[in-house]
């Protein structure tokens, strides 16, 4: 049986990842350390408690003796999804950031070594490329430019894990993903935040005059990019993965706007975010091309799962506006939090 540590496993594309490898593998073992900070919902992997394939270990991966120990169990491939995320968080205080991204993933890459793990996968993101002009994509080999604190720390992280390759000859991946929707997103960010603000007649909060460009990809089809760079990939190498779905904000939150019979009026424009990088856009050629993976998930049909899912999670969504979600694993399930 394959044994995967998946660190940060409770958050949005984390616990997608988890699901698709436990319903994809009938023999495959998952181990998801995660600190439950205020993004990591235990409720997102609820139906997979009582699996035996699956444990959850409370912890953090700055805590290199709680990795060497879960290591030192069996594992065979370590995914590293655990991050501070949130670009306007990371702009307020990027300590954190710089704590987990950073650091955390240096005790990662240190444990792993340790253990001698034979695969080690480090998500990352398109925005350690900066920001793009009105034409082109980002390859692999676009040079790295990040211009948030956010940015910055996964861009380090990205050359810490290149560096252990070339150094210790590693055997590190590195994948780069454009921005994710679908069920489970944590409610800050803008589709689900959104969404919420439409379903609730409140006025949806869009930076400067909305003409900044991002390319969506549905977390089902990255849970699956990455699986496909977790068996096939070659080490050493990056993968961009992309959605090929391009939309300014604007046209973003006027489809939602419209998907949901309410009135565009709803948008209020704000002031712009500080560094508030253009447009991202992905060539992803090389994973398709080398893989055999593609973006199954077009965004209409992607964008009517999302909505439907938020619209029949209503109390999800308050339990995270009111912080009750953050007791609710420790009152379904007493100490097994801490197991």
């Amino acid at each position: 049986m394959q044994h995967l540590l998946v660190t940060g496993g409770s958050g949005f594309i984390g616990s997608d990842f988890i699901r698709f490898q436990l319903s994809t593998y009938p023999n495959l073992k998952v181990t998801n350390l995660d600190k439950l900070t205020y993004a990591g919902n235990p409720e997102n992997l609820i139906a997979w408690e009582n699996e035996p394939r699956y444990q959850h270990v409370k912890g953090d991966i700055l805590d290199r003796q709680c990795i060497v120990d879960i290591l030192m169990s069996g594992v065979d491939a370590v995914i590293n999804f655990a991050a501070e995320t949130h670009v306007d968080r990371s702009i307020l205080d990027s300590g954190p950031f710089v704590q987990t991204n950073v650091v955390g993933t240096q005790v990662l890459l240190d444990a792993t070594r340790e253990a001698k793990i034979s695969r080690y996968v480090q998500i990352s993101t398109d925005e350690v490329y900066g920001s793009l002009g009105d034409e082109g994509a980002f390859t692999e080999n676009t040079p790295l430019a990040p211009n948030s604190p956010y940015a910055a720390s996964k861009t380090a992280a990205d050359l810490l894990v290149r560096s252990y390759i070339h150094t210790f000859d590693f055997p590190g991946l590195v994948t780069r993903c454009s921005n994710n929707y679908g069920p489970h997103q944590f409610p800050e960010k803008v589709i689900p935040l959104f969404l919420n603000h439409a379903m609730n007649d409140r006025p949806l909060p869009l930076y400067g005059k909305g003409d900044n460009v991002r390319d969506w990809i549905f977390v089902r089809d990255h849970s699956r990019a990455i699986d496909a760079v977790l068996r096939q990939g070659k080490t050493g190498e990056i993968y961009n993965i992309g959605g090929q779905c391009e939309l300014t904000n604007l046209e973003l939150a006027h489809q939602l706007l419209d998907s949901l019979e309410k009135p565009h009026d709803l948008i209020q424009f704000v002031e712009d975010r500080p560094g508030h990088d253009l447009r991202y856009a992905i060539d992803c050629s090389k994973i398709q091309n080398d893989l055999n993976w593609y973006p199954e998930t077009s965004f209409d049909k992607g964008i009517k799962e999302t909505i439907e899912w938020y619209q029949s999670h209503t109390d999800w969504i308050k339990r995270i506006e009111n912080g009750e979600y953050r007791n609710y694993y420790q009152q379904q399930y007493g100490t097994r939090l801490n197991s």
